[in-house]
């Protein structure tokens, strides 16, 4: 009776072994992983890490602005445009002249707002085309208008502060609103530098452009590294400044298990298992660990050998460590934004799981032990 015992608990041990969805575990097994890669209707494809598949899957993470925003030209800051308010100073040469009077020799005209046509109203000059001129060009127009009435006009021009073009900065920034785009502040880098400072890391920056309904973004480090990327603005121009937002999510028999931000611009596999704390000693199996990740179409078609595929696709990246130069494919093979880095528990992991659960608060080894001791003895 007690070896039909020892057979029924044996069994019974094995039994949980061969269906190891009841034993407590981290995720899905190896087998269960890859089972979407097998059938008649595979729903993911798995691709084996290989030096040919780290050149494929390699996306630059460097960014640039499109064509449309390259090729602006520098604003002529001192336009004048609808909407601006200028000051006018008019000196005469006569004690009692047309604008100025008693012993005054000059007269000022302030805050003259441009209107919606471009016109500003000057006694004695009329209504006078101002929008698109420079202040300069303004003081030659009033100063013909006004010298038929009264003798060597004198003019002086100014745009009051804060008029004119204007770009908004929003995000990150130390001093978020709204910028004239002055001479000095034409171009993105001169505008940045104007609002404030950044409050976050600046090689984690991306800088995003919104003109109209286009909109095109750069990292910062990029910007200052390039000069051709520092663009002109143009009034209205929105400025997002944020950081890096991207992540993958470890999950399986690693140190910890969480959604990791990037530190970086480029992560590697091997550093986002080092960010994990490594692979569990005890329980994880350096043949699975697994990237899951949507790529898109052309990479795909590349790194699957099919040029048939359609689409995007889910592809399941497989890393073996135990291979001579795993570690240097690890290094090498890049995380992507929304990437699943799994890592499988190994099967002496499963079955010293199924042993403490059967064997209660016996040791694994002695309980291993009393096991294959019990089966000799049958």
């Amino acid at each position: 009776m007690i070896k039909i015992n020892k057979i029924i608990l044996i069994a019974a041990c094995f039994g949980m072994m061969s269906s190891c969805t009841i034993l407590p575990r981290s995720g899905p097994n190896k087998y269960e992983v890859t089972a979407s890669t097998r059938g008649e209707n595979p729903t993911a494809h798995i691709v084996p890490v290989t030096p040919e598949v780290v050149y494929e899957t390699k996306v630059p993470t460097s960014s640039g602005f499109t064509k449309s925003f390259l090729q602006t030209k520098p604003l002529n800051a001192e336009l004048i445009r609808p909407g601006d308010t200028l000051n006018l100073t008019v000196w005469e040469n006569v004690e009692d002249g047309l604008l100025s009077s008693g012993m005054a020799s000059a007269a000022t005209l302030s805050e003259l707002q441009v209107d919606g046509s471009g016109h500003i109203f000057v006694p004695y000059a009329g209504r006078i085309k101002v929008a698109g001129q420079t202040p300069e060009e303004i003081r030659h127009i009033v100063t013909q208008a006004l010298q038929d009435q009264t003798p060597d006009p004198q003019v002086e021009v100014r745009r009051s502060a804060g008029a004119g073009a204007t770009v908004s900065i929003i995000g990150s920034v130390g001093g978020q609103g709204i910028y004239p785009i002055l001479h000095q502040t034409r171009t993105l880098s001169t505008m940045l530098a104007s609002s404030g400072g950044l409050d976050v890391k600046p090689e984690l920056v991306r800088v995003t452009v919104i003109r109209g309904k286009l909109r095109s973004e750069v990292w910062l480090d990029d910007l200052y590294d390039r000069p051709e990327l520092d663009i002109a603005l143009r009034d209205g121009d929105r400025i997002l400044i944020e950081a890096d937002r991207r992540s993958f999510v470890i999950m399986g028999a690693a140190g910890r298990q969480s959604q990791v931000a990037f530190d970086q611009r480029e992560i590697s596999a091997l550093e986002a298992l080092s960010r994990a704390g490594g692979l569990s000693a005890y329980q994880a199996d350096p043949k699975g660990v697994f990237v899951l990740r949507k790529e898109d179409q052309s990479i795909a078609r590349r790194v699957v050998g099919d040029a048939e595929i359609k689409g995007e696709q889910h592809l399941i990246y497989v890393l073996n460590l135990t291979e001579p130069d795993a570690l240097f494919l690890a290094r090498d093979f890049t995380i992507r934004d929304q990437d699943t880095v799994y890592i499988t528990e190994a099967p002496l992991s499963t079955w010293n799981k199924t042993l403490r659960g059967i064997m209660g608060g016996l040791s694994t080894t002695t309980s291993f032990a009393n096991t294959i001791s019990d089966l000799r003895d049958l």
